[in-house]
């Protein structure tokens, strides 16, 4: 198309991108032939009058349009709240509101008070009015009693001038000047009259605009530019009524309408907490609080929040909700680092001391006291678990009477730092780690009994004592089983050499029973299991162990079902939400229940604790500090906690009784068919190594192959039992 050079051409062509036309053509099949359009029949439509509707919809569309309207909505919305304020002054409508809600409330004696100050109210307007009904004839006879007496009085001040200057005439010169002045006056009232009532129109006007501005529930369309985000509002007693006003319970909704101050009294007082503000809300009868509980994303947008950014707890009154509200963004902040990182002199004691462990949602330290407390942190994959349960553990590090037993069936090196600090570590997700661990857990019970029988036969009445477990050599001393990423341990299918499970969750599970059986007594005698799972399910987490954990605290989970098996029923019907946290926003975010073990708000049963990050760098850092404080501990790992065998009667158990000399490479063989695990990866070279000790050293025979001498194998076991083996000189 061409175009055109009149104004009122619309160049259609410059509105199109430009593509190869040609190319076009060849895709295409041919169209029909359609009639050119023209300059002129563009111009037509280009000046085709705009309809009326039209123009009077952009008209009231147009900013100027919606401001103007705004100040009047500001305006009106300020008359009628003066005009409301006006009626409960002179009325007894304010008196009848707060009756209502009282009785709503069932509160009788507060509606019995309120009736009784409405009597007052009324008795007092009733004696200004008969006071009004006399007050012309009063005012008239003041008014005729102040004129008589003014008349007089300068009647007087006159004869006093003429006696005075000998001027008759001046007698009534006071009288004539206040004639004058009252003459003034009314000019001067005339020329302002219009200018003061315009003015105090305007002024009125004015003050009727601020109020209303603050108080008028702009709609939508009339609303400035930039205000529909609100998300910074503050929050106040109007913001929260009305927010639980529109939850959408019918009877909620109804019973707020009744109250007479429109629900101002459901309210406590606003209080601020930490990083946002906390109210308890007393809820009408009729209304449950897990009513409100279930509507928590809803309550927090006609807050102005985020589902975040608002908690609800049920505290010990009845039919109280308290909400937690955040300021925007606050919890998108980060905390700051952990007091183990910026004080390198820093110590611990676990009997007396707490983990700086984060901040609870009000901004103070949240501290967790895990003397005696078996501890469990569940939560889904990489949402920071082994590093908040890590934070724990490198504090009581810190004390250096505290010994560790890890196992980290993960093994990517999250816990390496502790080589060196820890008795024992295990890092690997193969069933031969998991095999270990049991080993370590069942070393643990067997410590646990030890400990108990010790206590028994001490005498002791008041239980370990902080004396007992720090006196060196006691055999007290505070000892924590970790095993992070249990549930490997609790799925294994594998056995071990005497058939039974290492997983599972029946009675013949080896991790199963060990845990059951440190839960049960192991905090008595400072004997503390520490687990990390993920996903909590019963296969990974069965009910009589998770149930037995002192300390239960739970990062992001996905379902209400899940939140339940990490921090009990009862912790998740009063609020606790773990998986109403943001995945992969909120890492480090945990929530609590531990009882006494951390502080929180009265009647609280859980409370949420933004963790401290500590990481790798500073996790050895920390770990290094802690073994100064401490002896040099030699660390096994895995591969030396796997049990160990005697070579010497392996290989007499292998050879036959008549047989003389048998080749090292048959021996390896009937050696693997034993124990395979173990003797998994032998060479020649390696048995003879092995062999050599006990004076039984492999030889080669004519045909080149290396042999064992059955003679040497007996000779040696006949040495080590009679205890030749141990003399020098033997």
């Amino acid at each position: 198309m061409s175009t055109a050079t009149t104004d009122n051409v619309v160049d259609l062509d410059s509105r199109r991108p430009v593509v190869d036309q040609d190319a076009v053509d060849e895709q295409l099949p041919a169209a029909p032939a359609e009639p050119e359009t023209t300059a002129a029949a563009v111009t037509v439509a280009a000046e085709k009058p705009e309809q009326p509707a039209g123009r009077l919809i952009r008209v009231v569309q147009h900013r100027h349009t919606r401001t103007a309207a705004r100040q009047v909505v500001y305006v009106v919305a300020g008359a009628t709240t003066a005009a409301n304020h006006r009626r409960d002054e002179r009325s007894t409508a304010r008196h009848h509101r707060m009756m209502q809600a009282a009785e709503v409330k069932g509160d009788h004696a507060t509606a019995l008070l309120w009736e009784e100050r409405a009597s007052q109210h009324r008795a007092a307007r009733h004696a200004r009015r008969m006071a009004l009904l006399h007050a012309p004839a009063q005012v008239a006879k003041a008014t005729v009693y102040g004129a008589a007496t003014t008349a007089g009085v300068l009647l007087l001040i006159g004869a006093c001038l003429a006696a005075a200057n000998k001027d008759p005439g001046e007698v009534i010169a006071p009288t004539m000047a206040v004639v004058d002045a009252v003459r003034f006056v009314v000019t001067l009232a005339s020329i302002l009259w219009a200018p003061a009532v315009l003015t105090a129109v305007f002024t009125g006007l004015m003050r009727l605009w601020s109020v209303g501005r603050k108080r008028a529930e702009v709609p939508a369309w009339l609303a400035p530019a930039g205000q529909a985000d609100v998300s910074g509002v503050p929050i106040t007693p109007s913001l929260v009524v009305v927010a639980l006003r529109e939850l959408g319970i019918a009877d909620l909704r109804t019973k707020i309408k009744a109250m007479g101050d429109n629900g101002a009294t459901m309210l406590s007082l606003i209080r601020i907490a930490g990083c946002g503000v906390e109210v308890d809300v007393t809820l009408p009868e009729g209304t449950s609080t897990l009513e409100i509980q279930n509507r928590r994303r809803k309550l927090a947008e006609n807050l102005h929040r985020h589902e975040h950014e608002v908690f609800i707890t049920i505290p010990p009154a009845p039919r109280t909700v308290r909400l937690w509200i955040a300021d925007s963004g606050a919890l998108d902040e980060p905390i700051g680092p952990s007091p183990l990182v910026l004080d390198p002199s820093l110590v611990a004691d676990i009997y007396t001391g707490r983990v700086p462990w984060g901040q609870d949602l009000r901004g103070d330290v949240a501290a967790l006291s895990i003397f005696q407390r078996h501890i469990l942190l569940t939560g889904a994959s990489n949402q920071g678990k082994t590093a908040a349960l890590r934070a724990l553990m490198l504090w009581a590090a810190l004390d250096p009477t505290a010994e560790f037993w890890i196992a980290d069936l993960k093994g990517v090196g999250d816990w390496r730092m502790y080589d060196g600090l820890a008795t024992t570590l295990i890092q690997g997700p193969t069933d031969a780690h998991v095999a270990a661990t049991c080993d370590m857990v069942d070393d643990g019970v067997a410590e646990m009994e030890r400990r108990l029988m010790k206590v028994e036969k001490s005498g002791a009445t008041d239980g370990v004592t902080r004396e007992m477990a720090r006196k060196p050599g006691s055999g007290f001393h505070p000892l924590f089983i970790v095993i992070d990423e249990s549930q490997v341990a609790f799925v294994c299918p594998a056995k071990d050499k005497a058939g039974l499970p290492y997983g599972g969750v029946k009675a013949t599970s080896r991790f199963f029973m060990g845990c059951r059986k440190i839960l049960n007594q192991g905090r008595a005698v400072n004997v503390h299991l520490v687990l990390g799972t993920q996903d909590p399910t019963d296969a990974n987490l069965p009910k009589i162990v998770r149930e037995a954990f002192h300390i239960r605290a739970a990062l992001f989970l996905g379902t209400e079902s899940q939140a339940k098996m990490a921090l009990g029923e009862t912790a998740v019907d009063a609020g606790a939400a773990p998986h109403k946290l943001r995945m992969g926003l909120d890492k480090g975010t945990l929530v609590v229940a531990a009882g006494d073990a951390i502080a929180m708000p009265s009647g609280q049963i859980s409370i949420t604790v933004r963790s401290h990050y500590i990481g790798g760098k500073d996790a050895i850092a920390i770990a290094d500090r802690a073994k100064a404080l401490r002896k040099p501990v030699t660390t096994r790992s895995a591969e030396e906690t796997v049990e160990q065998r005697d070579l010497l009667f392996d290989v007499a158990s292998v050879l036959g009784f008549d047989e003389t000399l048998v080749k090292s490479s048959e021996i390896i063989i009937r050696l693997r068919g034993l124990d395979s695990e173990f003797y998994d990866g032998w060479t020649q070279n390696k048995l003879s190594a092995e062999l050599e000790p006990d004076a039984v050293i492999p030889r080669k025979t004519i045909d080149g192959t290396m042999h064992v001498d059955h003679a040497e194998v007996r000779a040696a076991i006949a040495a080590r039992e009679t205890g030749a083996g141990d003399d020098p000189d033997a």
